[in-house]
């Protein structure tokens, strides 16, 4: 038999075998190379090993996600929509859901939207198009009255981190503003008055949420005008250093710093580190766990993203599986890690001094 790969000249791309060439390297038809390909009882095994040897000869690969929607069914895929790939949060919800949909046979395909609600609707259309057995997805938009049909269709969404709007889905949350009230008690008890909070995106739940368990304990401690050093849309590092210098720049600066996020956590500590070694850092509580926050001492509100990815994965395929009951929300419970950058006291100095606080 001569090998039939198409050559690639010079100036030609290389391109992937064909049906076509596996049936002429192994001297049969194309619909009995497909047969044998496919498992048909009905090719003789001779036959079938031959076509599988030139298969693998000229390296073919069964498009497995064509050969599923010709015959009308849906793929083995499930869609994961979330907002920054580089983002651990995010990769870990990724682990916990894709543990559990191997064990079913099912593979995880995840995509990012940047945060950007015009590209999450976009994607969300292109998991659709690809006929994805459920989709998993962290919401950037406010609206999300698009999804309505395919659910009622039959698709499973569930919603991870954020609540949906305009749809009914099973959804997974963090019991954020509990979260955040526990770490601004936590200052507080430490003497703290003066807190300032380095948050996301204001258009976020996620954030509302945490800056109304802000709000609660600051009240319940009595402080007031504690929304003068509140600093929202800052969803990268970046802003969050330059919102810290900020706050830190002022006459009167926080004593501590509440960041909503790891990313706002991280820009915070670039932001404290050129602070003059004489004098004392803001103490600072961040809400996420991330790597080396226990090397750095960097107290926290933490909770379980893995967690969370397996119970949406175990919820979307309970509704795989004919479960039809209302749409369930599951919160999941926060904690803080106290590593000691929450619990330094307010310096012992008169607030009003300028040494305290001063940006090199």
């Amino acid at each position: 038999m001569t090998e039939q790969n198409p050559p690639a000249g010079p100036e030609r791309r290389p391109t992937r075998p064909t049906l076509r060439h596996v049936a002429e390297l192994s001297g049969v038809s194309v619909k009995t190379a497909s047969r044998a390909l496919n498992g048909h009882q009905h090719v003789a095994e001779a036959t079938a090993a031959r076509v599988r040897q030139a298969a693998e000869r000229l390296g073919f690969r069964l498009n497995g996600i064509a050969r599923e929607l010709r015959s009308g069914a849906t793929s083995r895929s499930v869609g994961l929509i979330i907002g920054d790939l580089a983002n651990p949060f995010y990769s870990k919800i990724a682990r916990g859901a894709e543990r559990v949909l191997r064990a079913r046979g099912l593979q995880l395909i995840t995509t990012s939207t940047d945060e950007n609600p015009a590209l999450e609707r976009a994607l969300t259309g292109e998991m659709v198009e690809r006929r994805v057995r459920a989709l998993l997805v962290v919401p950037s938009s406010t609206d999300h009255g698009y999804l309505e049909a395919e659910a009622r269709h039959g698709l499973p969404v569930v919603f991870l981190d954020r609540p949906p709007s305009g749809v009914a889905a099973d959804t997974i949350l963090l019991d954020n503003r509990a979260g955040a009230r526990t770490a601004i008690h936590h200052l507080l008890t430490a003497g703290h008055r003066r807190i300032g909070l380095i948050g996301d995106f204001s258009r976020l739940a996620t954030q509302r949420e945490r800056i109304a368990g802000f709000g609660d304990a600051m009240r319940a401690a009595g402080v007031p005008d504690w929304q003068r050093y509140l600093r929202s849309d800052s969803h990268d590092v970046d802003s969050a250093e330059r919102l810290t210098r900020e706050l830190l720049s002022q006459p009167q600066p926080p004593t501590a710093l509440f960041t909503t996020n790891n990313r706002n956590t991280t820009g915070a500590l670039r932001a404290l580190r050129e602070l003059r070694e004489h004098r004392r850092r803001p103490a600072l509580v961040g809400f996420d766990d991330f790597d080396l926050a226990d090397v750095l001492g960097v107290t926290v509100v933490a909770h379980d993203p893995v967690e969370m990815g397996r119970i949406a994965a175990q919820l979307a395929l309970s509704r795989m599986d004919g479960a039809t009951d209302e749409p369930k929300t599951v919160v999941l419970p926060t904690w803080l890690v106290a590593r000691g950058s929450g619990e330094m006291p307010p310096p012992a100095r008169a607030v009003s001094d300028p040494e305290y606080g001063g940006l090199i």
